[in-house]
């Protein structure tokens, strides 16, 4: 008789690495690809970060800080806020993963946009609650009022990804605000700001003000994207702390490791530095954004550090050719198909080479297939 699992395994979806098909990441890691698919950044971590995960690595043989104190009280100082209010975690994946075991189970309802972060739909499937997928509505925006009528007593978890993965498109601060007010307050509401810094509408810091007003509410940040830290998974809430009680309840201890935390401590050291580096993805962007329209592909208007690219009228049907032949090109993008997205293909900024190889790889592969 076979080893018999939990049969919830079967509705979980997995998560798919941004590697094209027939590596490993580890292939990827160190080959000369252009690596596109991740939405990371190009750029190395800060010098003094690098130190100070050289400093930290002497201490491996401790574990360390199970609370994250260092780094919790630098993240409050930033934020204006209080430690209590900061869950730190082994990326801001690992807090989502933990509100689906705190909040969610069977009965309950979780409620999201669709095509927004492929790992949401793993909190219903883990917790054996409802989901509800509220399609987006024009421009790949997130439909506030249409998820709000999907709102009921059996609603526990509402998830708003803003800016957008995997469409890039942004919803102003005051929509924000007026879709909280509208939200009962037994409803716990993340809103996934893991792209908040690559934005040009608001100030970054104005949805935290939002947190007093409203302790259902739960933003979600990482040290992935504008930090350069994606190989060492550290990211963070801010939150009411029964939220961050509740998600440390169900968490392994000691998630986040020794180098992270320091990693992430020295980064918030030099907010001006990595200021620079945003406004440089910036101007990729546009240049990035002008390419495809040179190319006479459509994209959704993004906010962040890579592009929505539609394929066109035929576009689910050459989406994996072009897919595979820009990785026999060198460059690796992801498919949209894999993330709700069927014709597109997502596309994150690398260097002005990496990018320059793209869209020349891209002209080749639509003037074959088209």
């Amino acid at each position: 008789m076979s080893v018999r699992f939990n049969r919830k395994l079967n509705s979980i979806p997995g998560y798919t690495p941004g590697v094209p098909r027939g590596h490993s990441a580890e292939d990827v890691a160190v080959s000369d690809l252009a690596q596109l698919a991740s939405n990371e950044s190009p750029f190395p971590p800060l010098p003094e970060v690098i130190e100070a995960i050289a400093g930290a690595a002497a201490s491996m043989n401790r574990y360390p800080d199970p609370d994250a104190t260092l780094l919790r009280r630098k993240l409050a100082e930033r934020h204006e806020t209080e430690p209590a209010r900061v869950a730190v975690a082994n990326g801001s994946c690992e807090i989502l993963l933990a509100a689906g075991e705190a909040l969610l189970e069977p009965g309950a309802e979780i409620v999201f946009a669709w095509p927004s972060f492929s790992m949401y739909p793993q909190l219903a499937a883990m917790s054996g609650a409802r989901e509800i997928r509220v399609p987006l509505g024009p421009g790949q925006v997130h439909d506030l009022k249409a998820m709000l009528r999907e709102i009921t007593a059996a609603t526990q978890l509402v998830l708003v990804c803003n800016p957008n993965n995997p469409t890039g498109t942004y919803l102003p601060f005051a929509e924000i605000a007026a879709f909280l007010e509208r939200v009962p307050g037994h409803v716990t509401v993340i809103v996934d700001e893991a792209y908040i810094d690559f934005q040009q509408h608001d100030d970054p810091d104005d949805t935290v003000d939002l947190l007093e007003q409203y302790p259902n509410l739960v933003l979600l940040r990482t040290f992935s994207k504008s930090c350069s830290l994606a190989g060492l998974r550290v990211g963070y809430a801010l939150c009411s702390p029964a939220f961050r009680a509740a998600v440390d309840a169900v968490r392994q201890p000691f998630s986040v490791n020794a180098l992270a935390q320091a990693a992430a401590t020295e980064a918030l050291r030099h907010g001006d530095r990595i200021q620079e580096r945003l406004e440089s993805v910036i101007i990729e962007r546009i240049r990035m954004e002008n390419g495809f329209a040179g190319l006479g592909l459509e994209t959704a208007e993004t906010q962040t550090n890579f592009s929505w690219i539609s394929l066109g009228e035929n576009g689910a049907e050459i989406e994996q050719q072009i897919v595979d032949d820009l990785a026999a090109a060198g460059v690796v993008v992801r498919p949209g198909a894999l993330l709700g997205g069927p014709g597109r293909l997502r596309a994150s900024y690398g260097t002005r080479e990496e990018d320059d190889r793209f869209l020349a790889a891209l002209s080749g592969a639509l003037a074959d297939r088209t």
